[in-house]
């Protein structure tokens, strides 16, 4: 009598924990800007394509799970990489369209986990220290025509980015990147230059070749 063997199935190979924890939390994110920390874990688990018990083996709870994504969220970091890849050489309103949307995009982001997750930290000066240094960087070739010093302009910079972030502040009369770069750059009375290509997305802030607003 013949005997069938049976062919060993193909598993995928299990993720390394740390791989599995990060997986998670960027599942929980996009839930967490929708459902607050009333999200269940049983959404986090169908989300991120895993048992529950999964989620309690990486985190332990929910909570230390929420806290790590929001974490994550807030970790200004990536603002900085995008920052740094802004070419200097660049002409100054370019620059300018770049470096405010890359901000502007940042605060958005800050202002959707805020009302679901509540206040995590205060601010950090040392982060909005590297930020300005970063953006000076950036701004150095043009210091000798810049009406105050390129760290001067980088804060100046972030608080057009940062008003322009709250809902509430600019309903029905929103501006444009390229509106605000265009504040930045001739203030309200001086001469216009043309500002034609949109930045839409991080990559178009980062690659200026073709940049532009959202």
């Amino acid at each position: 009598m013949e005997t069938e063997l049976e062919t060993p199935r193909n598993r995928a190979q299990p993720l390394p924990p740390e791989d599995r924890k990060a997986m998670i939390v960027d599942a929980v994110i996009p839930l967490l800007i929708e459902h607050g920390r009333g999200v269940t874990t049983r959404q986090i688990a169908d989300a991120a394509g895993i048992a529950e018990g999964t989620i309690f083996r990486a985190f332990g709870d929910k909570e230390t799970l929420v806290r790590a994504a929001v974490e994550k969220y807030l970790d200004p970091e990536p603002l900085r990489e995008n920052l740094r890849s802004i070419d200097p050489a660049l002409p100054l309103e370019l620059k300018l369209r770049g470096i405010v949307f890359l901000l502007r995009e940042r605060f958005q982001n800050v202002m959707r986990i805020m009302p679901v997750v509540g206040h995590q930290r205060p601010p950090i000066p040392q982060e909005r220290t590297e930020l300005a240094a970063i953006i000076a960087g950036i701004l150095a070739p043009e210091a000798d025509d810049l009406n105050w010093p390129p760290e001067r302009v980088a804060h100046i910079l972030r608080l057009i980015s940062f008003s322009s972030a709250f809902p509430a502040l600019n309903d029905g009369i929103e501006f444009s990147v390229d509106d605000l770069a265009t504040i930045a750059l001739l203030g309200v009375a001086g001469r216009p230059s043309v500002l034609s290509t949109p930045v839409t997305t991080a990559a178009d802030a980062a690659d200026l070749g073709e940049p532009g607003c959202s």
